[in-house]
């Protein structure tokens, strides 16, 4: 039996468990963020593909609407740094200002596009600062739609962990993501990809609405940042959601928690791995796992003494560097899975 089926099998488990059992004691997770996103273009079904041939168990798709209600994978509703809309004059009136979860922006919107329009569009990398190699794949690939992931999944025997995003300024838009979640689920064959399935929110009501509106069983992970709380929730902040009460409310939803990195180990000033908190054992504790985010291999996003190659170079913060040994720190503080835009490290640093 390979890794990936044994993994699953325990996925599938835990999600017909309630929230009151322990978190399931399984080999840890592989998440490929984005795809394997450290090697083309993010959420490219070439980037998921990659990422399932470097043994990722889960392949991870953020979700945001069409015009029209389709869920399509893009990082953001704004595309102008991940595909070519800015060099198509034929949308050229579509760049407008929005204020999306507070935050202003110019550019161009999912939401003001159709699938067919969206589906002329082509993929660009994100990060060319970085990820320059992956430029030599801007223009080859299209937007996925979630249902396209859904079924390149079930062609090769792995799981989804999609991520709803911006749920509460898509529903002012007149446009709901959970009915279209749940839809696209069900079309894809209901709690047989339900079990292979976690779905991830920065916001509340999405999780437990989805319970609510249909009797498929989720896995749900509610994720949480360093730094101010769910949108939907502006009296409730991420850090009070974190307090062994919060925990316990959180678990009343969500088979798991999703945080970022630093709240698990932190970094000093001197930009090294610090102690860890005791966040994963008080969240193993309230029943939940624990899959923080994310493993990126540039020494950019590398502690100081995980970075690799000529410090003089133009180039050093480009370079690859040891994520695999960040990995296996997280992995020896006890944490059930790993978001990496490498995922190959990722599997290797589990051995």
């Amino acid at each position: 039996m390979r890794r990936r089926d044994v993994v699953l099998g325990a996925v599938a488990l835990a999600g017909c468990a309630t929230m009151t059992q322990p978190a399931a004691a399984t080999r840890p997770i592989v998440i490929a963020h984005r795809g394997a996103s450290a090697f083309r273009p993010e959420h490219t079904l070439a980037a998921y593909r990659l990422a399932i041939a470097q043994g990722a168990d889960f392949i991870e798709p953020d979700l945001v609407m069409t015009k029209d209600g389709v869920l399509v994978c893009r990082h953001e509703n704004e595309i102008s740094g991940t595909t070519d809309v800015v060099q198509r004059a034929e949308f050229a009136d579509r760049r407008k200002e929005k204020v999306v979860d507070g935050v202003t922006a110019t550019g161009w919107w999912v939401e003001d596009f159709t699938l067919a329009e969206l589906k002329t569009l082509r993929c660009i990398e994100r990060l060319p600062q970085l990820r320059q190699a992956n430029m030599a794949y801007n223009g080859q690939e299209e937007v996925p739609t979630f249902a396209d992931v859904l079924a390149l999944a079930a062609e090769h025997n792995v799981g989804v962990y999609p991520e709803l995003k911006h749920p509460t300024f898509l529903r002012e838009q007149g446009l709901d993501p959970v009915p279209a979640f749940i839809a696209a689920v069900r079309e894809a064959g209901g709690q047989r990809v339900a079990d292979r399935l976690f779905v991830q929110c920065f916001e509340i009501w999405p999780l437990p609405l989805l319970a609510q509106m249909s009797s498929l069983r989720w896995q749900c992970v509610q994720l949480v940042s360093s730094e101010g709380g769910p949108w939907d929730r502006r009296d409730l902040s991420y850090a009070q959601m974190l307090s062994d009460e919060g925990l316990r409310r959180i678990a009343e939803y969500a088979r798991g928690l999703g945080p970022e990195k630093s709240l698990i180990i932190p970094r000093d000033v001197n930009n090294l791995m610090a102690p860890p908190t005791d966040l994963v054992r008080r969240a193993h504790a309230a029943n939940l796992v624990v899959h923080p985010w994310t493993m990126r291999p540039e020494n950019y996003f590398l502690p100081t003494n995980l970075r690799r190659g000529d410090a003089s170079s133009p180039a050093y913060l480009a370079m690859r560097g040891d994520t695999e040994s960040e990995i296996r720190t997280f992995i020896a503080a006890g944490v059930d899975g790993v978001f990496s835009d490498d995922p190959a490290a990722a599997v290797a640093a589990l051995g």
